[in-house]
């Protein structure tokens, strides 16, 4: 049998796949398509048999080649697009040939306005066309494709802008500059198969046209080239709002964000929510919500049942809103954002900015993180288990945005204080002063909150402490917290140079604003491209060791946290000012302690500003693929954006520290907590 075997001379299968165009004038390569081969027989084969004798994957030439068969019949098939198949007889030692030729037809279609009334015209290849003229670009292929594709586009110069109605079509913009500008389109399955088709012309400098007559003359900013990032920017900004604590809306109760949630989840049914859905949609823990909800409603509580359930809810609402996506209306449809508001911001119809995130995000991974991936971890894979080697988890497809910042502001507003003064109180422990502010004060067992503050109380050895926050706060930020309760730090890894970068950045903002307002200066966008990278990899050098896991837990306790001071047994508790005009139903009980316990008399507005503010800044530098761009636009669209913010944020710093990052003449380098001493030392001597 061993020497019968040894005998046989194994023949091989090869050829190439291609694509025939819509006039059989191309053959595209098609990388990626899988040829098995079926058999052998002894007969000619009339389909696939049960026998698989090999399989292979064409490459970039779109070339493939199956060694070590025996001599006979087989059957060779290609499933990519337009699945074909044919009889094939390898003989011995002999190279057979079999090339398939798939019916999809892709051609990339160039077509310029030809000065009538929504007319165009198509561009030959290799034509010269002038810059500025804008050029619509169309994916011409099979539409009877049975298999999901996805259509991507490419250039070598100038702007992408998607058409929200049109998904096969695109628009190149062409501003300025001017030799050849390569073009190509992408067609893939969902299982990988890709064709990709070409296109090129000549760009020319515009000519310049005479005017006659009498020329009127008007000073506008100059104008803003929309970028990939806009969509990200939007999602961002989106995604604050859905898992901010919340306030007005539409929901149960007239509540929206978190603590509509909450209300929905303990008062209402959980099972009435519209769950958001998106690329990274995650939603555990439904039919444990509704148990835990029936029966909180049935028994009477006691114990920690109350109090798991309200922490369950809590992650269950972060997992929801996780990810990067845009959405209209949140779990209790209440709006998110609304057209009109985006489009002010951008200049583009939001649907244009769905579209341009869609494009941003390629193959649903941030392309800051596909770097990341591609250069650091090659060859990893994605999967839900933490136990195997080689991989990645769900983290490098489904970023959660949330920033530590947010944390450590809302702990400088006196958050965490304010709910532990309660807690010490509720277990008749004293305060450090000769006489505890909150001994008149006292919560009755007859109402829900008393349960609550009980199982917050026994659940203390679960939550981080405010050491383990401060050393993260100094790893990530470079910023540490100053007060009795802090011990004394020695950190390993301090990110020193981050206030400095953050707020150099911040300072080159107001220059730029001051510039773009001036319509006779076109403002410099390259100094603040340069300051946004020194953050990015500021930020970038501190997402380690516990940046996936404790930005996420003092998120979750913070919410909570708000939540139980946002109770009416805590207003009636603080007996809060109801007068004053706040955001968040959780605001006035912290106003009320800091003025009870003699803390810093700086409003929690100012502090919940610079939190929110201060996220949603630092989450689209981080993500931002920052490092790699050397277009200034990017930088101004990214000013221009988050303009509200920058200078929202600007302001409540100087309300609360005192320090005015405006200033021209220098900027302030020290840590927020040095700056807030100060100010409740002189707050104190008055």
């Amino acid at each position: 049998m061993t020497s019968e075997t040894n005998r046989i001379v194994f023949g091989m299968v090869a050829g190439v796949v291609t694509d025939v165009g819509p006039k059989k004038e191309t053959h595209a390569p098609v990388v990626d398509a899988r040829i098995d081969l079926y058999g052998p027989s002894d007969t000619a084969l009339r389909g696939p048999s049960d026998h698989l004798a090999g399989s292979a994957h064409t490459d970039a030439n779109g070339y493939y080649a199956i060694e070590g068969l025996r001599p006979g019949y087989y059957w060779a098939s290609c499933g990519a697009f337009t699945p074909k198949g044919e009889r094939v007889q390898v003989e011995e030692g002999a190279t057979t040939r079999v090339n398939f030729q798939l019916d999809v037809g892709l051609r990339l279609t160039c077509l310029i306005p030809n000065g009538t009334a929504g007319g165009h015209s198509e561009v030959e290849r290799c034509t010269a066309v002038e810059a500025g003229t804008p050029i619509r670009l169309r994916a011409d292929y099979n539409r009877k494709l049975k298999n999901p594709t996805v259509i991507r586009f490419g250039t070598n110069q100038g702007v992408l802008a998607a058409m929200p109605d049109c998904p096969d079509e695109i628009v190149l913009l062409t501003t300025g500059g001017n030799g050849s500008i390569e073009l190509s389109v992408n067609i893939a399955e969902a299982n990988s198969p890709s064709i990709t088709a070409r296109s090129s012309f000549i760009l020319i400098p515009a000519q310049a046209r005479p005017v006659n007559g009498q020329i009127g003359v008007t000073l506008q900013r100059s104008a803003s080239i929309p970028t990939p990032d806009l969509g990200l920017w939007a999602a961002i900004r989106a995604h604050e709002k859905a898992i901010s604590f919340g306030g007005i809306g539409k929901g149960p109760g007239g509540l929206r964000g978190y603590q509509g949630f909450i209300e929905q989840v303990l008062c209402g049914d959980p099972g009435r929510m519209a769950i958001p859905v998106d690329a990274c949609e995650r939603h555990p823990g439904v039919d444990l919500l509704k148990e835990k909800s029936a029966l909180a409603k049935q028994l009477p509580m006691h114990g920690m049942a109350a109090y798991e359930l309200l922490k369950t809810a809590t992650e269950i609402f972060l997992l929801w809103n996780c990810g990067v996506a845009l959405r209209a209306t949140d779990a209790l449809q209440n709006p998110i954002t609304t057209a009109e508001e985006e489009s002010a911001r951008t200049g583009i119809p939001v649907g244009q900015v769905m579209s341009t995130l869609t494009n941003f995000l390629g193959t649903n991974r941030l392309p800051y993180i596909e770097r990341v991936v591609g250069t650091a971890f090659p060859g990893y894979v994605s999967s839900n288990s933490v136990f195997c080697t080689n991989v990645l988890t769900p983290r490098a497809d489904c970023v959660c945005l949330i920033e530590l910042i947010w944390s450590y502001w809302h702990e400088e507003a006196m958050l965490v204080q304010s709910i532990n003064a309660v807690s010490r109180r509720f277990q008749n422990v004293r305060s450090l002063s000769d006489r505890d502010p909150l001994a008149h004060v006292t919560i009755d067992p007859l109402r829900p909150l008393n349960n609550l503050l009980w199982g917050y109380v026994q659940d203390e050895q679960n939550r981080l402490t405010v050491n383990r926050r401060g050393a993260e706060y100094d790893h990530e930020y470079g910023i540490t917290l100053r007060g009795k309760a802090m011990q004394a730090m020695r950190p390993a890894d301090s990110r020193s140079k981050f206030l400095e970068g953050f707020h150099n950045l911040l300072h080159m903002c107001t220059v730029f604003y001051k510039e773009d307002n001036d319509t006779t200066v076109i403002a410099d966008g390259f100094p603040l491209l340069n300051a946004l990278k020194e953050v990015h990899l500021l930020l970038a050098q501190g997402a380690h060791n516990q940046f996936g896991d404790l930005p996420w837990a003092a998120r979750v306790e913070m919410l909570v946290q708000q939540w139980l001071l946002a109770r009416p047994e805590m207003r009636d508790f603080l007996q809060s000012r109801p007068m004053v005009p706040y955001t968040e139903a959780w605001m006035p009980q912290v106003d009320t302690m800091k003025t009870l316990q003699g803390w810093s008399d700086v409003t929690v507005t100012h502090f919940h500003d610079l939190a929110t503010f201060g996220e949603q800044i630092l989450l689209s530098i981080r993500y931002g693929d920052w490092i790699d761009l050397n277009d200034e636009n990017h930088a101004k669209n990214w000013a221009r954006y988050w303009r509200p913010e920058i200078q929202g944020y600007i302001h409540a710093y100087r309300t609360a520290t005192g320090i005015d990052l405006t200033n021209p003449d220098t900027v302030d380098y020290n840590m927020p907590a040095v700056h807030l001493q100060k100010r409740l030392a002189m707050q104190r001597s008055r």
